[in-house]
């Protein structure tokens, strides 16, 4: 029968077609998963430094979150959600609720941070940090809430 190897090609030929996808996936998946990393790295410089946003833009960003919350009956509200690279001590501290973790924090979480304790602390507004996840059971993401209740 003419044509037999073009339509049924060899096992040979055919493992060497597979390695060949598999090492195509596993190359998509190495440049992904540097790309992100990269993204990653990027966002966490980003959020490492100040916002660059001054202190009535803040605060109008504050009054806005808490006005939202209010009205949908709320009394906290998870503000922000950073990785725990931006504690100097990886959220340790946070984690242990221990005197003076505020001072481990930086960039953005310093920010809003300050801006509880210039604004809203006088208000009667409270603030937590707190560990939201725990990856491989290490301190992971951290939580900001702001709450006004009691």
């Amino acid at each position: 029968m003419p044509g037999l190897d073009e339509l049924i090609p060899s096992a040979t030929q055919i493992r060497k077609e597979a390695a060949l996808k598999e090492a195509e996936k596993a190359e998509e998946y190495v440049r992904l998963a540097a790309a992100a990393e990269a993204e990653k790295h990027a966002l966490i410089e980003r959020l490492s430094k100040p916002s660059g946003k001054s202190e009535e833009e803040k605060i109008k960003l504050a009054a806005t979150i808490i006005q939202r919350a209010v009205r949908n009956g709320l009394t906290e509200v998870m503000v922000y959600r950073f990785p725990n690279s931006l504690c100097t001590d990886k959220g340790r501290a946070i984690n242990q609720m221990e005197k003076g973790w505020e001072n481990t924090l930086t960039g953005i979480p310093k920010e809003i941070f300050q801006l509880w304790a210039d604004y809203l602390q006088p208000r009667g507004y409270r603030i937590a940090y707190q560990v939201i996840e725990f990856p491989g059971g290490m301190p992971g993401d951290i939580g900001v809430t702001i709450s006004w209740d009691k």
